[in-house]
Formats: structure tokens, C-alpha cells, sequence
């Protein structure tokens, strides 16, 4: 609908400054297809019925290009620093009026008001001002979207995002270092977006806003996907960076899922932050990933992707845009989620790594210490690169498994998920989704059909007195017996051709570890700091 000079009034939007007089709120789907059709070059819509967009130059985050503003309220929470940058006051005010000058150009503009956070007692309203319909499908899809009722009553937000991410930032502008700026101010609780298209960075706002909020609650915020059984009482938790498995895994014809990416664990126990699911699309094939492949349909996004033109069949093994090709759709896309997506306290935690050097075992135990190391670890790898001379897989460490979207330091985090787990007796787990027999460009990548086995050996309790050895570089109890899983492959060293690679290539991933780790090491419990690789 059609906002009136009053309904803007109202609606608190002509107190932030903007003058346009179209302004579609909560439109629907269909109404959005219209839009993006006829207004955004290069918008389509496949075979399967999603709205295909596309993101511009910019196809992913740019977390350095992420600011923070830095005021005597946050001067003392905020863990400062490449994650969370200082930008002062003035210059967010700037970026602010620029992004607000921006879209008062536009003809129209859409508002998305919805909430993050399923739990009442921890839900925030979130309100988002932008000028692309694309846009506004995507947070109508990873938005928790209200009633109508809810709707009528929806009063002043709690969070405000404005997105003029078509128009760039000055980079004469103090704090500046490139055309893209994505600002958190924490204490107004707003987000300007500049030079970058990229809706991932709007969802990700709001995560950012939830892992300062929540804490401050006692609530942990996680960068993670959840499950749950039938009975709505064995949940599972599933931490891991991008490329671990954590939306495929999630998707479990077998249980509820109460979401793929972002979550907090209340003393009540677990909900889902978001409406909606973003999931890598790259390689997507329906036999792989059914109820992934089967939710692109209408309502959905699909970003970046590329289609044949005769019939609007998408390629998702094309990655000529970008690797980075997703899909976002409302969770109830997904036949067997949990509506409303909360559970009770996680049976199970499990960290999932895709180890590109082949060293880490398929799964293990964690006892108490390890779990709170490699929580603050976050490990990962990725493949060698395209660039001439990279012929080995490279780590990645992000504490938490989300590093670019904690405020506090991981520490903070790290002692909240200890707390949880001791006090509710979850079990926790690392499971590799990575390479076996050697490592990236000799070994080959762990049988999904495999790890789909050993999480469903983990939600049974099959693995929780399963037998196992000591790992001997990590220390960590190495299951050795699954069901539905070749014992061969569970223990790394015995998968390799020349377990003396094996060693000398562990030997570099423990170093890695320990190196990474000294930045944390600073007020850790000493029996944390034991409970690394000591080789």
C-alpha cells in the first residue's frame, strides 16, 4: 500500500528525514515480483518460480568495511579492532544524511517491518528502508514477518536499517577506506549501507545487533543451525563457517529444523533469531539437497545466479557471477520446520570444520576445555586458491564460528556456551566435513552420505559411549566405530598413502592452531589453554 504524508508521520519515517511520497510497507510477494520486473534491469524469474536478482559489483560481505561507532556507552563492551571498527559519531552522522539524501532521490521506496527473535520474551523489531524490491523480498523472507495485527501495533522499532547501498560512500569522509561503508551505531540502534548491493549485509546487521544485545541478557548468541526431534526435546545446535555444512546438514528430512544460520540459547532454551533461510546455492543439485533444492520456488530469492534464457533453468553449477550464488526463502518453505522455531536446551553441540588438510578425524568428543578451545578457535579451511603459486589449502579462524559479526570479545561468548553446557549436560562434538586420504588436490572430500551418518549416530546417543582413542596431535577422544560408516576412514592417519605426509602435514595445522590461539590466550582458564595441541 501507498503511504500517505501522515502514514509517514505515524509510522515515525519522517522523523528520520525521508520526503518520498511512495512508500510500499510489508508488500507482498507478488506485488515485489511486479516491482523487480519492471523497475530492476536483468531481474527474472526461473523455471521454479524465485525471483532471480542480482547484487551488483559487490557479491559478497565486505567486512572491512564494516564500522562500529565508538561512544562512552560502548566505549567499554565492544571488543575494538579489525572485527568491529571505531567510526565517531560525526562520521556516521555524515554517512547517515548521505545514505537519507540518496533515497529521497528515489521514486519509491519500500519498508520492511518485521522482528528478530522468535522467543517474546527476547524479540526485537526491526525496520528496514530501502529503495530495491529485491531487497525488500529478502529481509520479508529472513524477517520474522508479523500479523496484521501485529502489523497495526508495530509502534517505533527497535532496530532501523537504512540501505542505500547503490549510492557509494566519500571516502574523503573521515574513518573511510573505500567506496562501501556498512555503519553500527549501537546506542540509536541503526545501520546505514553504502556502496554495496549485497542483501547479505542487512541480515547480518541484524545478527550483529542481537550478538551485542543478547549477552547483555545472559542470553549466547550463535552463529549456527538447529535442530530438533518430533518430540521438540532432543535439539542439537551445529556451529561451522561457510562451506562446513551447516544449512545442508540442518536440512533433515528426519527432524525439525529451527534454522540454518543464526540463533541464541535462552536459560529456556533455544530459538531461532531469523524467519527465513540463505542458503549457498553453488553445486545445488535436488538429489543432494532436496528440501534446499525444492524451497527456490515462488517467494524466494535466488542471488547471483546464472540461468538459461530459453527456459529460465538455473545453472547452479555456473559460477561465471560469483561462488557465492544463494537462495533466501521463508522457513516454512522447509516442509519439517519447527513453527514457532524454538526448542528446549541442545542435547547436542556439535562444531563442524571442513578440514582441507585432511588431518582432523571425522568426529570426535569434546570434553568440557576442548570444546571451549576450539569454540574460540573456529576452525576451518579453504581450498588453495586460483593464483599462481597457491597449491596448498589455507586455514581460517574465526573465534566463535562467527567472527565478523561478534561485539564482545569471544571470551565472553566462549564462558556463556561453557556455562550452558555444563549446566544443561550437552554433548559436544567436532566433526570434519572435509577431506580424507590426504589433503586437498591428493585426498577427496568426506562422503556427505557419511557425515549424514555419523549426526545421526550423534542424535541417537549411538556415539556417546561408542569406542574411541586419544588423537595424537589434538588430544581429543577420536570415535573409531559408527554405524553406517567404514571404520577405515574414521581415524585420518590410516586413510593416508604415506602416513609420513600425515604427520608432517598435522604438524603444520598444530602449529596453526597454537599461533591463531595466542591472540585469545590472555585470560583464558589455564585448563583451556591444556586442552590445545601441545605437540
Amino acid at each position: 500500500m501507498d503511504l500517505n504524508e501522515q502514514d509517514l508521520v505515524d509510522l515515525g519515517i519522517a522523523e528520520l528525514g525521508i520526503t518520498v511520497k511512495t512508500v510500499l510497507r510489508n508488500t507482498s510477494p507478488s506485488q515485489l515480483y511486479e516491482e523487480a520486473i519492471r523497475d530492476e534491469p536483468g531481474t527474472a524469474i526461473s523455471n521454479a518460480g524465485a525471483l532471480i536478482a542480482y547484487s551488483g559489483s559487490k557479491t559478497g560481505r565486505s567486512p572491512s568495511d564494516k564500522r562500529v561507532v565508538r561512544t562512552a556507552e560502548t566505549e567499554g563492551d565492544v571488543w575494538w579492532g579489525p572485527v568491529n571498527i571505531p567510526l565517531d559519531k560525526h562520521g556516521f552522522d555524515i554517512n547517515r544524511e548521505r545514505g537519507i539524501d540518496y533515497l529521497n532521490t528515489r521514486k519509491k521506496l519500500y519498508i520492511v517491518d518485521g522482528y528478530a527473535g522468535w522467543d517474546p520474551k527476547y524479540q526485537i523489531k526491526v525496520r528496514v528502508v530501502c529503495a530495491r524490491p529485491y531487497h525488500a523480498l529478502f529481509m520479508h523472507n529472513m524477517l520474522i514477518r508479523p500479523t496484521m495485527e501485529q502489523l497495526k501495533s508495530f509502534g517505533k522499532p527497535d532496530c532501523t536499517i537504512l540501505n542505500a547501498g547503490a549510492f557509494p560512500a566519500n571516502q574523503h569522509t573521515t574513518g573511510m577506506t573505500s567506496k562501501t561503508s556498512v555503519d553500527l551505531d549501537l546506542d540509536a540502534r541503526e545501520v546505514v549501507i553504502l556502496g554495496t548491493e549485497y542483501a547479505g549485509e542487512m541480515k547480518k546487521a541484524v545478527f550483529t545487533l542481537m550478538n551485542y544485545l543478547m549477552p547483555k541478557q545472559e542470553v549466547l548468541s550463535m552463529h549456527c543451525s538447529a535442530t530438533v526431534d518430533n518430540s521438540n526435546e532432543n535439539a542439537t545446535v551445529l556451529f561451522g563457517l561457510s562451506g562446513t555444512g551447516k544449512t545442508t546438514l540442518s536440512a533433515d528430512p528426519h527432524r525439525q529444523l529451527i534454522g540454518d544460520d543464526e540463533h541464541c540459547w535462552s536459560d529456556d532454551g533455544v530459538f531461532n533469531i531469523e524467519g527465513g533461510c540463505y542458503a549457498k546455492a553453488v553445486y545445488l543439485t535436488r538429489e543432494a539437497e532436496p528440501q534446499i533444492f525444492d524451497a527456490l520456488k515462488f517467494g524466494a530469492v535466488l542471488e547471483n545466479v546464472v540461468y538459461d534464457q530459453a527456459d529460465h533453468h538455473v545453472d547452479f553449477r555456473n559460477t561465471s557471477v560469483t561462488e557465492n550464488t544463494r537462495g533466501s526463502y521463508p522457513i516454512e518453505y522447509i516442509d519439517n520446520s519447527a513453527i514457532p522455531c524454538l526448542a528446549g536446551h541442545p542435547n547436542n553441540v556439535i562444531f563442524l570444520t571442513c578440514d582441507a588438510f585432511g588431518v582432523l578425524p571425522p568426529v570426535s568428543r569434546l570434553n568440557p576445555a576442548e570444546a571451549e578451545y576450539h569454540f574460540i578457535s573456529g576452525y576451518t579451511a579453504k581450498v588453495a586458491g586460483t593464483e599462481m603459486g597457491v597449491t596448498e589449502p589455507q586455514a581460517a579462524f574465526s573465534p566463535c564460528f562467527g567472527g565478523p559479526f561478534l561485539v564482545w570479545h569471544p571470551a565472553k561468548y566462549a564462558e556463556l556456551l561453557s556455562e550452558k553446557i555444563g549446566r544443561h549436560n550437552a554433548n559436544v562434538w567436532l566433526v570434519n566435513t572435509g577431506w580424507t586420504g590426504g589433503a586437498y588436490g591428493t585426498g577427496e572430500r568426506f562422503s556427505l552420505k557419511y557425515t549424514r551418518a555419523i549426526i545421526d549416530a550423534i542424535h541417537s546417543g549411538q556415539l556417546k559411549d561408542a569406542p574411541s582413542t586419544p588423537d595424537p596431535n589434538f588430544g581429543f577422544d577420536v570415535v573409531t566405530q559408527c554405524e553406517g560408516v567404514p571404520s577405515e576412514l574414521l581415524v585420518p592417519r590410516q586413510t593416508w598413502k604415506s602416513q609420513a605426509d600425515y604427520d608432517a602435514t598435522a604438524a603444520k595445522l598444530v602449529v596453526l592452531f597454537q599461533e591463531n590461539f595466542k591472540t585469545y590466550a590472555e585470560g583464558v582458564r589455564a585448563e583451556v589453554l591444556a586442552a590445545g595441541p601441545q605437540a
